[in-house]
């Protein structure tokens, strides 16, 4: 299937690249090395930008990229009259064999909802988001210095950085999409929201969850935290037999809430492993480059260094947690009393927002959302 699909992917390479893939939204190529060269990494999201030159902190910019669950029928309506935004679905509806704008735009929900369908979804609504925020407030994207991407947010994170082109981006996440997809049906399995007490234990009560499966007949069952997202905030996935236990056993364990989210499967665990190999083979083949600006892992929570490290990193993000509390963490640390950037979530929802206000009140004063259905909000 890959084989048979490079064709369009490699024709599309030309288109996707005038789409300023470098970076999407800046039209001026000129201020983004080729993919032969590379812009030398700041040490730190708001640190040195050249030599003996410190750039202001206020004066500069983050970029939050969402995932899956935050799409809804509608998206994107808001973002079709800037330029590239029609361009950019339609090479999408010719890599992924389907009318991506179509189902933005009208659903069903319960098709959008679908992995395979969702993951691309978010992944160019986000990046058409960026094209408008180059149109209302260019100095955004000029004086941007970090990004991060919540799980398949990651990839649209290091298109923006000119780690990857959208094209072959867009070719990668739909591989991916359909991996993890097929890897869900293979034993019933999904994720929990939880918010917890500070007493909350929850590795302990991922160990009680995979007890108790064990003594309902299922050999190796996996339960485990797959996303840290902010303080006493955890999603956990895995058997469904095993996230059944944690909403009984919910005020035992010390847990406010436990909410069953709406995905097909565990991702972000060992469930996932079946979607690695077809994620390497596809990362194998497209051309990746080391981001031109700071881009925080998802598995760690660091910066990206390399090339190398952008291909293991994510594959390895499939069967890892997503620390995300912890790349903010990284992202938006600092002295007492210095400034703090501006921070832009460009995608569908404000999932993202609320996170950050969660972990750093002080960063969020300067956030803003992207909005990507009515063009006046």
């Amino acid at each position: 299937m890959l084989v048979s699909s490079r064709g369009p992917v490699r024709s599309l390479l030309s288109l996707s690249r005038r789409l300023s893939t470098s970076q999407p939204g800046s039209p001026d190529a000129s201020r983004h090395p080729s993919p032969e060269t590379h812009a030398p990494l700041p040490d730190s999201d708001v640190k040195q930008q050249g030599r003996g030159t410190r750039k202001d902190p206020s004066d500069c910019s983050v970029l939050l990229f969402p995932g899956q669950g935050s799409q809804f029928v509608g998206m994107g309506r808001g973002l079709l009259k800037y330029p590239n935004v029609k361009e950019m679905f339609a090479v999408a509806h010719k890599i992924l064999g389907y009318d991506l704008l179509s189902l933005c735009l009208q659903g069903p929900e319960e098709e959008l909802r679908k992995t395979v369908h969702c993951q691309p979804a978010v992944f160019v609504t986000s990046l058409a988001a960026v094209e408008r925020l180059n149109q209302e407030n260019p100095k955004a994207i000029e004086t941007c210095v970090a990004a991060a991407g919540f799980s398949v947010g990651e990839f649209a994170a290091l298109v923006f950085s000119g780690a990857m082109s959208y094209a072959e981006a867009l070719f990668a996440v739909k591989v991916r999409a359909e991996a993890m997809q097929k890897a869900s049906e293979l034993v019933p399995s999904g994720m929990l929201s939880v918010i917890g007490r500070p007493q909350a234990q929850y590795k302990h009560a991922c160990v009680q969850a995979k007890e108790y499966c064990k003594s309902q007949g299922i050999e190796e069952p996996v339960c485990s935290v797959a996303s840290y997202l902010f303080p006493d905030g955890r999603v956990i996935a895995g058997h469904r037999k095993a996230l059944d236990f944690l909403q009984q056993n919910s005020r035992h364990l010390h847990f406010i809430r436990a909410t069953p989210l709406p995905v097909s499967g565990a991702f972000h665990t060992e469930l996932m492993e079946s979607a690695t190999e077809p994620l390497r083979e596809v990362l194998r083949q497209v051309e990746v480059r080391r981001p031109e600006i700071n881009v925080y892992s998802n598995v760690d929570g660091k910066r990206y260094m390399n090339e190398s490290h952008v291909r293991r990193q994510l594959v390895k993000q499939l069967v890892s947690p997503v620390k995300w509390e912890q790349a903010l963490h990284e992202i938006y640390e600092r002295t007492q009393g210095k400034k703090f950037p501006h921070t832009y979530e460009v995608g569908p929802g404000k999932q993202l927002g609320s996170m950050l206000q969660k972990c750093n009140r002080k960063a969020f004063t300067n956030y803003a959302h992207v909005e990507v259905t009515t063009s006046e909000d």
